[in-house]
């Protein structure tokens, strides 16, 4: 990992799926909450970007996963945009963190929220597919990614792979992840991720940043 070239990437940490009242809880994501706060208070301490990567679905269900549209077809309704339940939770934001336009998100722009705040829309698991972040983390000269958030099967998983297929340095703080476990951990540890504590990475970055 290039510490003075990285960012943090933070999935799917909207109330919906993060908070147990939300329409789509998963389970143990409120529990990594505290964990990934830390984290993005590291980041921008050093100056360096946090990314709140959130998927949005449209009512209608024309932007779901084929797996998932029948929920929608049905009348499900979760991370709406515009909805409460579509909101990044709370105590991942910064105190100085502006409003932001679902509508501009679900166009593509990757909208500035503070100023290392960033939030990106995904339109399926990986937050590569059909996104302009390679391009916005290129242009910003990052090389390194550090992968926080909801759910490690689906999301975080599919990106840290997308990551990988583009050359990026990648690790992660398991503590961080809601829904991982000792294989998934293993089977990163065999494509090049790196595994490190929140204090570790702490100290990690406060050290290559006083080089």
């Amino acid at each position: 990992m290039n510490w003075n070239r990285s960012a943090l990437i933070i999935i799917d940490m909207q109330k919906d799926f993060a908070k147990k009242d939300g329409a789509s809880y998963i389970q143990g994501t409120e529990d990594v909450t505290e964990n990934i706060a830390k984290l993005a208070s590291v980041f921008r301490n050093c100056q360096l970007p946090v990314i709140h990567v959130i998927r949005l679905y449209k009512e209608d269900g024309s932007n779901a996963e084929l797996c998932r549209k029948s929920l929608f077809q049905d009348g499900k309704k979760i991370v709406s945009p515009g909805s409460n339940g579509a909101k990044i939770v709370t105590e991942l934001l910064p105190e100085n963190a502006e409003n932001y336009s679902d509508i501009s998100l679900l166009n593509g722009q990757i909208i500035p929220i503070a100023p290392y705040d960033f939030i990106v829309y995904k339109p399926r698991w990986g937050a590569f597919y059909s996104t302009q972040l390679d391009d916005w983390l290129t242009s910003h000269q990052i090389n390194s990614l550090l992968i926080a958030g909801c759910n490690f099967p689906n999301c975080p998983r599919a990106t840290i792979y997308e990551a990988s297929e583009r050359d990026y340095h990648i690790s992660i703080v398991p503590e961080t992840i809601s829904g991982i476990y000792p294989k998934g951990i293993d089977e990163l540890k065999g494509i090049g991720v790196g595994i490190c504590s929140v204090k570790e990475l702490k100290n990690i970055i406060k050290t290559k940043r006083d080089e």
